[in-house]
């Protein structure tokens, strides 16, 4: 019996796959010269034949792996994103058309294409290149990128200004890694059908933001991908092509019956909340397939309105290590090619870990605790909570927002969530913290880890602020450990607090290398620790710098014969009011405030603002020492602490000269 009608043309319309397909089997060359060196813009790009540009595609894997395995970096996001962006540089024409991208710890092979080669081994090392996306840097970077969820509505703000100004080029936004799982870019999404302005989105979809992709957005794409009457359509390719020679349709041919298998396509995958937004939806498309990804953009570059492409990557492509394990290999450290395993191994452990085991040992006493993140739980250290107590662990997605308002609503009913969000994501959630959790002084407990300088990620991800910002909201509790050890306790300390919220900081990497008590225990809302005495000059450091001002002291001791108080300023808000006094009263008349935070507003601010309160100025004299008012640039923490002026070294020079000053209040870096 003839098979329907429908079901002849759905089988006839696979047709135009079977070229693509044979093509992708066939071997490239390995004798073929190197192309990377002849690619210095995409214009050189454009000159290449599809093989050449396959064999171009091998050649950056390679060169992304040699590099970052050689330092450190983001890894298998790039590795998915190879030809995505080979097809977006040979179709398109940057800097003229705009690239948006999001998340730009996606963008190494558009760093690569557009002129930077040469520079690409200098990546995220002091005076090198970016590891995210810089207009300083290039006029390729459209618009810098280092949080997620951006491009959307950027790309509908130039969009807009080009229709205003009656020009012509094409924008194009490039988002991914769970980007729009985010509420900027959903409210984005919502507007860019409302306006309907002509441009392109491509969803680079490898089902993982840096973890596993959550929410409901998620399930829907992840729908569209294994809908049944889809992947039977698949199947019954792959029977067709043992029946027909590889060259049986002219590629005019094969590129009418795509647009009938698209649009057959669509009454069996289900697009239409794309379609009733205002989009038109194509998809899903195999994004590793060159072929298809040009053929896709060159059609769609014309479209009126906006256009959403629906490309599907695997996170980690063509690095077996990666492709298993794309969640370790997002972002990390050096490592060994062939294994895929950490080049440096430490018995000290990261301050992330110390957080992630602690809470776990007091989520097994305590069945009231939560673990909250916003698509960080390797990198925050909750991946503990979430394999011992995955009923009590919520990632979140990339949503800082409502991350902390998902927790402000746990606390109503008794539980004691903790929110752990990197510092400089966290600045995205204000809003939330001073409406729906400080003003109603629900406890409850943030984490910040990346507090301060975090070296290589640059000034989009230094935690330069949270003290600052942190500290002016009413009601709420700041605290800085000063190694893992305290961190312990203040995990404790926000546990047994429940009069409002409280958050404790700390940095990236590893600990001091103190040991560890057994058991942390609770500290004092409030005090400070004095760790040495002295009566000439009062050094009150907070967190990252209590051990290295404390160095820094003892050096100027030996060398100058002062004595000196190191006093370990824990608690950023409230100050202790009491040991302040006490060390005035002492008849300490020089003070100096050390903090890895931004001086404006800071620790040091707060300080300053006690003693005039307290007509303490006109016998005192004090040295704010902090982050410059500027953004700080990438490079080595070591490196970059010394540049600003925090460095061991950098620290007793200045308190040396502080020594000898005239009695003035002094605001430095």
């Amino acid at each position: 019996m003839d098979l329907p009608v429908k079901d002849q043309a759905l089988k006839c319309c696979k047709v135009l796959d079977i070229a693509g397909i044979i093509w992708e089997s066939v071997e490239v060359n390995a004798n073929m010269s190197e192309l990377l060196e002849k690619i210095n813009s995409p214009e050189d790009l454009k000159k290449l034949s599809l093989s050449e540009l396959k064999e171009l595609a091998a050649e950056l894997r390679e060169l992304v792996v040699d590099v970052v395995s050689a330092h450190e970096g983001h890894l298998a996001p790039n590795l998915g994103a190879v030809e995505l962006t080979l097809a977006l540089h040979y179709v398109f024409d940057s800097p003229r058309d705009k690239l948006i991208w999001d998340v730009g710890h996606q963008a190494y092979i558009h760093k690569i294409i557009t002129g930077r080669r040469d520079r690409f081994h200098t990546i995220r090392k002091l005076g090198g290149l970016s590891g995210f996306l810089s207009r300083e840097e290039s006029p390729h970077d459209i618009f810098g990128a280092g949080h997620a969820s951006t491009s959307l509505a950027a790309a509908l703000g130039i969009a807009t200004a080009r229709d205003l100004k009656g020009e012509d080029f094409n924008v194009i936004a490039i988002i991914g890694d769970g980007a729009l799982t985010g509420g900027m870019a959903l409210e984005a999404f919502n507007q860019i059908g409302y306006f309907g302005r002509r441009m392109i989105i491509i969803l680079n979809d490898n089902k993982m933001s840096i973890a596993e992709n959550v929410g409901a957005l998620s399930k829907y794409l992840l729908r569209l991908k294994t809908s049944p009457v889809y992947n039977r359509l698949r199947d019954d390719l792959w029977e067709l092509m043992g029946k027909l020679p590889g060259d049986y349709l002219p590629k005019r041919a094969r590129l009418a019956l795509h647009k009938i298998k698209s649009s057959l396509e669509n009454l069996v995958v289900p697009t239409l909340l794309f379609e009733e937004m205002g989009y038109r939806y194509i998809g899903p498309v195999d994004g590793h397939n060159l072929e298809l990804l040009i053929d896709t953009m060159k059609s769609t570059r014309g479209m009126k309105g906006p256009v959403l492409i629906h490309a599907i990557t695997v996170k980690g492509k063509g690095y077996a290590p990666a492709e298993k394990n794309p969640e370790y290999f997002h972002g990390l450290g050096g490592f060994d090619k062939t294994s895929g395993k950490p080049l440096k191994k430490s018995d000290i452990p990261k301050y992330s870990e110390v957080f992630g085991k602690t809470l776990v040992e007091l989520a097994e006493r305590d069945e009231k605790i939560i673990g909250i993140t916003a698509a960080m739980p390797l990198g925050t250290g909750l991946h503990h909570m979430r394999s011992r107590f995955p009923e009590r662990f919520f990632d979140m997605g990339i949503a800082e927002q409502s991350a902390v308002t998902f927790a402000a609503g746990l606390t109503i009913e008794g539980y004691k969530p903790f929110v752990a969000i990197y510092s400089t994501f966290l600045q995205r959630a204000f809003d939330q913290i001073i409406h729906d959790v400080a003003l109603q002084k629900l406890p409850v407990r943030i984490a910040i880890d990346r507090a301060g300088l975090v070296g290589e990620d640059g000034p989009t991800h230094h935690g330069a602020f949270d003290l600052s910002y942190l500290s002016l909201i009413p009601n709420m509790v700041v605290m800085a450990p000063r190694d893992e050890d305290e961190l312990r306790d203040m995990i404790l300390t926000a546990l047994l607090y429940d009069k409002g919220p409280i958050a404790f900081r700390y940095p990236r990497g590893r600990g001091v290398g103190v040991n560890l008590k057994e058991e942390p225990q609770p500290i004092e809302i409030g005090r400070w620790e004095l760790l040495k005495e002295g009566k000439d000059l009062a050094v009150l450091a907070v967190g990252t710098m209590v051990h290295p001002s404390l160095k820094a002291a003892e050096r100027v001791e030996r060398e100058t014969g002062a004595k000196i108080a190191v006093i370990n300023a824990r608690f950023v808000k409230p100050l202790d009011e009491d040991m302040l006094t006490e060390l005035y009263e002492s008849g300490i008349s020089c003070f100096i405030t050390i903090e890895e935070n931004a001086l404006e507003g800071g620790f040091g601010t707060r300080v300053l603002a006690f003693l005039n309160t307290h007509n303490l100025l006109k016998e005192t004299k004090v040295l704010n020492l902090g982050l410059p008012d500027r953004f700080v640039t990438h490079g080595k923490r070591e490196e970059l602490l010394d540049i600003v002026g925090l460095s061991e070294e950098k620290l007793a020079e200045k308190i040396k000269g502080f020594l000898s000053s005239p009695k003035v209040t002094i605001h430095a870096l």
